[in-house]
């Protein structure tokens, strides 16, 4: 989750008590997923990409991550919508002059529209987020009673803090509340290895928070908190032992086959999913090559863990 305080790291602008793997197991508020509730929905709002295209590898990129991160889950793409259809509020930031919609009506939209057999909806858009008036922004938001998330991933593109951004609304005219033609040809970023990486990163975190994974106070973690997108790109990709003990006694994949999917994943650079059916191909999709080049050292860091675990 993002913060409205720009330049204070997570840890000491808002505290928390940490979260051991004892805290977590008793937890009676926890979810886990059933038999019957195994899937993982993801629901793009809006266009991801300067083409659909280019919106459809990104989606099914994204997918074939949250494949192998939560290894043993299905994860299944909800048809895509465009932000008139979640009815959601909708501003100007008053600071960066870039259009933002409100993260808890996305919310709300999102858990009408959970499938029977979904464990969680998540929401991805390239529009930014603000959670209420007086915060500047959030990176993600979700509830774990309800099992919905919405990330953005507008402030991961290259140039979003910089003089020369695109994205600033020209005109600060007032429009309607339902007037959502104002988003019709709002700016999306390039599609980057850094803006991949930094996506999935954000996707990962936030689910994890539904799975019950506080905030990580032990170790470098996927799961700490980050108020700016430096303390952001500090966190690394994995989990700590301990949140993968918390997210392995959730979903109760094995370790080895996961870390191996992940590999696939960062290896298969065509197409979504790793072993990836004929019409998933890279031939339907004008060859759009999956820019992996940001989760090169993951891959290692991975591949010593792998000869580590299966000595």
């Amino acid at each position: 989750m993002g913060a409205f305080l720009p330049n204070q790291d997570w840890i000491t602008s808002h505290p928390e008590a940490p979260q051991d793997f004892e805290q977590f197991f008793s937890d009676p508020y926890r979810k886990t997923p059933s038999p019957n509730k195994r899937s993982i929905y993801i629901q793009s709002i809006g266009s991801l990409g300067n083409t659909r295209i280019i919106s459809e590898e990104y989606i099914k990129w994204l997918t074939g991550y949250c494949k192998a991160y939560f290894y043993g889950l299905r994860v299944k793409l909800l048809e895509p919508v465009p932000v008139s259809a979640t009815r959601c509020s909708f501003r100007v930031n008053e600071n960066t002059h870039n259009l933002q919609i409100h993260a808890g009506d996305i919310l709300k939209f999102l858990k009408k529209k959970k499938p029977e057999d979904a464990f969680c909806v998540v929401g991805i858009t390239m529009i930014d987020l603000y959670p209420r008036d007086s915060w500047n922004f959030v990176f993600g938001q979700a509830s774990l009673t309800d099992g919905v998330g919405i990330f953005s991933f507008a402030r991961y593109g290259s140039d979003f803090y910089s003089m020369r951004y695109e994205g600033k609304v020209k005109k600060l005219k007032k429009t309607s509340s339902s007037d959502y033609s104002i988003f019709d040809n709002y700016y999306i970023p390039e599609i980057t290895s850094v803006l991949l990486l930094r996506s999935c990163k954000t996707l990962t975190h936030e689910i994890g928070h539904i799975f019950g994974l506080r905030h990580c106070q032990w170790l470098a973690c996927l799961m700490q908190g980050s108020n700016h997108l430096e303390e952001a790109d500090r966190r690394p990709l994995n989990l700590c032992p301990i949140c993968l003990r918390k997210l392995q006694c959730a979903i109760g994949f094995s370790t080895v086959e996961r870390y191996k999917a992940l590999v696939r994943w960062i290896d298969d650079e065509s197409s979504d999913t790793p072993g990836a059916t004929p019409e998933h191909s890279c031939e339907d999709n004008g060859n759009l090559p999956k820019p992996v080049e940001a989760f090169k050292e993951w891959k290692e860091w991975i591949i010593k863990c792998l000869a580590v675990l299966q000595k």
